[in-house]
């Protein structure tokens, strides 16, 4: 059966989710005991490596890149390295709910800046559908009003560059390859690492610390790669909402790997992701079949 490029963009970025909530399993398990900067350099070095080898096999390297292109990864690079310092900088001060009520606020801001860059229409469908999952992420996270404070505009200063950062790869040219995108998004986050690991100081790594960077490495190669190809698929307003897909990973990370068993608020909000992002799946679909029975 052949699927449309909407509901290809919408599992691509499920994947990406899972890859980036992996990844950030791992990286929880390991900052505990190893200083973080130096963490993100660690694994940073692994996607490097991997993507690396992956753009070699594919012969991505020998694709030239146009001046625009080249502007348009570089100017996603550095997106990506603003938001991760603003992120850290942000979680360091403030409730971690709080902090993930802004950020949640993403797909809605992403499905609006499509729309205003790309023209993309948003039906009152799609946008109810949005609207219902936000919901459904602050019953998830309940945060109260204590924690928005000044710190809050470093979230919201995070959420901003990713949205720049998602919607500059929808501008690149079709014929560059994603794993050359993700590539540089992984060089610029690296060296942010290091840098920080210069001034916040490096310990010595265990064996079984050294096996849980090397899981969040590799799962932050899966996380780059399907959240770029995601994005080069079908419109950015109906893929987006599936970032939502993030929660329900955590939720099962957090009980099986941290024994957090989420309450019955939890549960109720989960299911109003899971089934807001179904029936946008399930609208497009629809929608796509009526429109190949009308030609």
């Amino acid at each position: 059966m052949q699927i449309s490029d909407n509901t290809r963009g919408a599992l691509l970025m499920a994947a990406s989710m899972a890859g980036f909530t992996i990844n950030d399993t791992f990286m929880k398990a390991v900052t505990a005991t190893l200083p973080l900067y130096q963490t993100i350099g660690l694994r940073g070095l692994i996607a490097v490596a991997g993507l690396g080898l992956l753009v070699l096999a594919t012969g991505a390297f020998r694709v030239r890149l146009s001046r625009r292109d080249g502007g348009l990864i570089l100017l996603r690079s550095l997106a990506d390295v603003a938001a991760t310092i603003l992120f850290l900088e942000a979680l360091l001060r403030m409730e971690l709910a709080n902090l993930s009520a802004i950020l949640q606020a993403l797909p809605l801001l992403i499905t609006l800046g499509a729309a205003l860059v790309y023209g993309e229409r948003i039906g009152w469908r799609r946008m109810s559908a949005i609207l219902a999952g936000l919901v459904g992420v602050l019953i998830i996270i309940r945060p109260g009003t204590e924690g928005f404070d000044r710190w809050a505009l470093l979230g919201l200063a995070s959420v901003a560059c990713v949205v720049v950062r998602d919607l500059t790869v929808g501008k690149v040219q079709g014929k560059v390859p994603s794993a050359l995108v993700a590539l540089g998004a992984a060089v610029a986050v690296t060296l942010m690492g290091w840098t920080g690991a210069a001034v916040q100081g490096l310990a010595p790594v265990s064996a079984a610390e050294a096996a849980k960077v090397l899981g969040a490495g590799l799962f932050l190669i899966v996380g780059y790669l399907t959240s770029v190809m995601a994005m080069r698929q079908g419109d950015i307003g109906l893929v987006a909402p599936f970032r939502y897909t993030s929660l329900i990973w955590a939720i099962l990370l957090g009980f099986l790997v941290f024994g957090d068993l989420p309450d019955g608020w939890t549960l109720v909000g989960a299911a109003i992701v899971v089934a807001a992002g179904l029936f946008t799946l399930w609208r497009e679909r629809r929608l796509r079949r009526q429109g190949m029975l009308a030609g």
